[in-house]
């Protein structure tokens, strides 16, 4: 049986940058979360899915990550997501500045 559809983002690393960014309800890559459009219909987050995929010139490794809806934006179900927004641990710099 499969599982059920749980709300995503669209999210990949800046071509030029490295730095994680998140596709916004407009079409923009922000490097914020919280800017992030959340989608709940899958067959809407695979369009959008394939859309951003074919912004080679921006991103790479672009892919769906799941995340919980939350009063101040989307928030990572999964470690991997938490430690990508605020990126590395080993200093700060980066995201880690601003936090």
């Amino acid at each position: 049986m499969p599982r059920p559809f749980t709300p995503k983002v669209v999210t990949a690393n800046a071509l030029m940058s490295g730095e994680v960014v998140y596709l916004s309800a407009d079409d923009q890559w922000t490097p914020r979360l919280t800017e992030a459009e959340v989608l709940t219909d899958e067959a809407h987050a695979q369009l959008r899915l394939v859309e951003a995929s074919a912004r080679q010139s921006e991103i790479v490794g672009v892919y769906l990550a799941d995340m919980a809806p939350t009063d101040t934006g989307p928030e990572p179900v999964h470690f991997r997501e938490e430690f990508r927004r605020t990126g590395p641990s080993n200093y700060a710099h980066g995201k880690q500045v601003d936090l």
